[in-house]
């Protein structure tokens, strides 16, 4: 194993004030913007349950929101065929044509 002329210089941990807290004036920084969702649907007991978040931040204000809700199973069954006929769109491309 190779030896190196240069030794490391011992590591001073450094403190970081942890009650401050960044101020973002609106219009500040248009620069740095970002968008966040997220959706979850479920059977169960026999309905279809949803749930949504989306959070974003944009001119320095940040705004979240969520809800929850329940449908009768006819929804779910609806989502799944639709989310399986456009898989198979989709993954039909990518097989060989028949003649």
């Amino acid at each position: 194993m190779a030896t190196y002329p240069v030794k490391p210089s011992k590591r001073v941990p450094q403190k970081h004030p942890t009650d401050e807290a960044a101020v973002v004036e609106a219009g500040r920084a248009p620069f740095f913007s970002f968008r966040y969702s997220s959706t979850e649907v479920s059977l169960v007991d026999g309905k279809t349950r949803v749930k949504s978040r989306q959070a974003h931040f944009e001119d320095g204000k940040l705004t979240s929101e969520a809800f929850e809700g329940e449908l009768d199973r006819s929804a779910y069954d609806q989502m799944v065929a639709r989310a399986q006929r456009n898989f198979w769109r989709s993954f039909s491309l990518f097989l060989p044509f028949r003649d």
